[in-house]
């Protein structure tokens, strides 16, 4: 009877875990998230582009959840990538653009610009940390742009790192490479088909463990390379829109070539089940390149064409159940989102501004909120843009269909609404005057809590006379 006593409680302990233990047991996901960089909004296929080839990019987008009103954090790369990992608005890590803020010449610049940080704090938890230590195998492929050495890659929850440092650009998308953390492969070899090389191989190594794949592409990002067989298809074919550009779609097909390669080996060894993919871009199109129309604005910008973005999730839980979102969504919330998907809880400490997106691919209800952009610098223009500037020190929040932009330098106020004029052709600020003033209040309030810094104090090398010879000559020299 004693024995009996004995083994029946730890029978009826084991018949628990066996019964009553199989949702622990379900394998956490694999994950793969693409960012392209400089990726327009109507770049690839499944935004409407019918000059560029997306082929595969389009058929994963098309059996996910597509986001049409993502945005990126910043108009440019560097912040929005600071943000994408650490969950966290600018002003909360201080990188705000790339390099210095003070772009173009100082005799322009009315403000004396915020400083910036090029590095993201080693106490700044990333997501790729988080889930490192919850046992993913993380691999990063690609351009990383926020430190080296210990804030590099391989110090930010990175098990692998192939080709990510402080670089913004590669100096050749032709082997020799030039870049110390990826080796040569033979003379003439293309970087994006080496990058997808190395993540097929990594794929493969790696399919009875669960992991993570990173993959920020160099492309389409300048210097503009693509492959010659590509240029010369893309040269031959008639331009159906504002903006062509042969070796831009080049880069771009590669880059679709990519995904596609990695798509196929999850298929080829029986992993899309249990792998969810993500895909977006840094910020806007490269102007002499590309175009966001109709969208106003490209790269560097804050209006819609700098910052909003394209998106999809492709789950293979939720594929299918709804086609596309329009519900605002921004590059912060991939932290909290990947973190769901994953099964990990958030570290108690770390403070998180972005929302998991998985209410939204599982149709439950998603509350409304404002998002903000911070960009307390100075970007010089392209050659063609009808300005000095392609922005100055500003910042901006969206709330609902409305939109505002406050510039520093002198508290201009610019309102759109968004859902009648998605184009934003129309400052409706003096139409619209409450609205403008209790936005701008939300705005302010919002700085005054994450401590942003707001830029006021005169350049004494600013010459308003010479500014307005040289916004004269730009003007007439490129009429509109």
């Amino acid at each position: 009877m004693h024995l009996f006593r004995s083994v029946i409680p730890n029978l009826l302990i084991l018949f628990f875990i066996i019964c009553c233990g199989s949702k622990s047991s379900v394998p956490r996901p694999n994950i793969i998230l693409f960012v392209v960089d400089d990726l327009g909004w109507t770049d690839p296929g499944f935004m409407g582009n019918t000059y560029n080839s997306t082929p595969n990019i389009d058929r994963i987008a098309g059996e996910g959840i597509q986001f049409t009103n993502a945005y990126a954090n910043a108009p440019n790369c560097a912040p929005t990538r600071a943000c994408l990992l650490s969950g966290q608005y600018s002003p909360r890590h201080g990188i705000y653009t790339v390099g210095s803020p003070e772009r173009g010449e100082s005799i322009y610049r009315k403000i004396i610009p915020t400083e910036n940080t090029t590095v993201l704090a080693k106490d700044n938890m990333t997501f790729s940390e988080v889930l490192q230590r919850n046992g993913y195998i993380s691999a990063h492929f690609g351009k990383w742009h926020l430190g080296d050495g210990d804030t590099g890659p391989l110090g930010r929850g990175f098990n692998y790192n192939f080709g990510g440092n402080t670089m913004g650009r590669p100096k050749s998308y032709f082997s020799p490479y030039q870049n110390k953390n990826l080796k040569d492969g033979p003379e003439g070899e293309y970087l994006t088909d080496r990058l997808a090389q190395e993540a097929v191989q990594f794929i493969e190594q790696k399919k009875d463990s669960t992991f993570f794949i990173y993959f920020p592409f160099y492309n389409v990002h300048t210097p503009l390379q693509g492959k010659e067989d590509l240029i010369n298809k893309y040269a031959e074919k008639p331009c159906d829109r504002q903006k062509c550009h042969s070796t831009y779609a080049a880069m771009l097909e590669s880059v679709d070539d990519a995904v596609g390669h990695i798509f196929e080996k999850l298929q080829e060894i029986g992993l899309s089940q249990n792998t969810v993919i993500l895909f977006t871009s840094d910020n806007g199109p490269y102007f002499p390149a590309s175009t966001a129309e109709p969208l106003r604005g490209s790269k560097g910008m804050m209006y819609e064409g700098g910052i909003r973005v394209p998106m999809f999730i492709w789950h293979p839980e939720y594929n299918g159940k709804i086609e596309s979102s329009d519900e605002p969504v921004i590059s912060l919330d991939f932290f909290p989102t990947l973190l769901e998907l994953a099964g990990i809880a958030k570290p108690e400490k770390k403070l998180l501004d972005g929302k998991s997106l998985v209410p939204i691919l599982q149709e439950k209800e998603f509350s409304k909120r404002k998002l903000y952009w911070h960009f307390p610098a100075y970007l010089e223009r392209f050659a063609g843009v009808n300005d000095i500037w392609r922005t100055t020190p500003a910042g901006a929040m969206r709330k609902g269909p409305w939109k505002i932009i406050e510039f520093f330098e002198d508290g201009k106020v610019e309102l759109y609404n968004l859902e009648t004029d998605p184009s934003e052709t129309k400052d409706v600020s003096t139409d619209h005057p409450d609205i403008a003033q209790s936005m701008l209040k939300e705005l302010k309030e919002w700085q005054a809590t994450t401590h942003a810094p707001i830029p006021t104090e005169p350049n004494p090398d600013f010459n308003a006379q010479l500014y307005a010879q040289r916004l004269t000559e730009i003007r007439n020299k490129n009429p509109e």
